[in-house]
This record gives structure tokens, sequence and C-alpha cells, in this order.
């Protein structure tokens, strides 16, 4: 298999303080890599570092072979990456089909329609286009944030901290989703999550953030309890 996103000895700043130190990954088109790690070790920094919105960073980051790194958010985007951030970012005053509209300015194609994956993954948003996205629940904002990043059209889709603040029951549904998408649609993802069930029900490999480094990695059956106790257990 092809990588398709790699980092190799990125450090990423926030003015003149380094969040991510010599910060390295490969991800295989395809697969699922789960990034773990206690809150304030650098797992946004991640995110935002490969969509280019920390205030700087060094090293390479590449996207299907072809470099990023001084590259605008928006051409990254039309090179194939889709973002869910943390927090989800869906706009309260718009509707649910203008939320997602907002996702296929960056396709790579002229085509402007909500990609029909879109209402078919979530038939909730389907049946309420029309309604105004801050009505809509915690789990159905998710569920537009991803339909949002969706439209893009993406290779690799980056979910920052996909179940955060949802319902249990929402938590699983979202997790049935995100493993349909990369195993049945082969979707790459690269999420961050604090899930351990979560991260071992999607993951193909893990990645574990320390302060702002890799502080272990490897296939999802690697992580065990020493690891998640060294490194999660507050």
């Amino acid at each position: 298999m092809s990588t398709l996103l790699a980092m190799d000895r990125v450090t990423s700043y926030y003015g003149k303080t380094p969040i991510l130190k010599d910060f390295s990954l490969q991800l295989e088109q395809g697969k699922c890599l789960c990034v773990l790690g206690r809150n304030g070790v650098g797992k946004t920094t991640l995110m935002r570092t490969i969509m280019g919105l920390t205030d700087r960073s060094s090293g390479n980051i590449e996207i299907d072979g072809q470099e990023i790194g001084e590259a605008p958010t928006y051409k990254r985007a039309k090179l194939g990456i889709g973002y869910v951030p943390q927090g989800r970012g869906i706009l309260s005053e718009f509707t649910v089909r203008e939320n997602i509209m907002l996702g296929t300015f960056a396709r790579r194609t002229d085509d402007s329609e909500i990609p029909e994956i879109c209402l078919r993954l979530f038939p909730y948003l389907k049946a309420n286009l029309d309604r105004r996205a801050g009505l809509l629940s915690g789990g159905q904002k998710q569920q537009l944030a991803v339909a949002r990043a969706l439209a893009v059209g993406p290779k690799v889709l980056l979910l920052d901290e996909p179940t955060e603040g949802i319902q249990p029951n929402i938590v699983h549904e979202i997790g049935e989703t995100l493993r349909m998408l990369n195993k049945e649609l082969g979707i790459t993802l690269l999420l961050t999550e604090q899930h351990i069930k979560v991260a071992k029900r999607l993951g193909d490999d893990f990645l574990m953030v320390d302060n702002g480094r890799v502080a272990a990695a490897g296939p999802i059956e690697a992580l065990d309890d020493e690891i998640i106790r060294k490194h999660l257990t507050i």
C-alpha cells in the first residue's frame, strides 16, 4: 500500500513556542490511524498543522507524494484533505444544507451539488436540509461536520475528537459511520480520540503523543495496558 499522508520531523509553533516537536508519521492509503494522548499534549495542534492553521511549521508534510508544508489551507483541502475540527465548527445561523455546501467549495471538481454519500449516510440531515444548524443536537452537529468534510471529496479525513461531548449511544453510531467510511468506502482516516474502545474498534494503527512528541506507535493490537497507563492515566 502507498503512503497517502506523511510528516517528517515537523515542528509546529504558536508564536515562538513549539507545540509539536520533531514529529513524524506515515499513514497508508485506506488505513485508520488513531492518535491518542492526554489533554494538552499536542493532538489538536497536529491536526491544525496538517491543515496549515498554526503560526508556522518546519519539516516536511506530504499528501499523496506532494509537499504541502508551505501551501495555504484551501490548497490543502483541494488536494484531498477533509477536516472535522474539535468543537465541530458548525455555523449555527446557516441551514444544514448551507453548512454542507461550504465543503463543496474545496472540491477538486466544479460539481457544487451535495454529494449523494452525505445524504445516504445521514438520513436525519437529508430530511432536515432547511433546518437551522444551531437547533441540532450535539450528535447531529457531529454528523453535519462529517458530512461537510465529506463534501470536499477527501482522500483523507482528519477528525479531531469526533466523539467528544456526545451521548454514549451516539458515540457508537458515529463510530460505526466512521468504520464504514474507512473499511467499506476506503476513505483514509486520521483521528484523535480519548475513548480507547473507539480507537481499538476503528484503528489499524495507533500513535501516542506526549509533550508534543511521538511517545509510542504501532499496530492497534500493540496498544496494551502498560502504554495506556503510562501515557493516558491521569
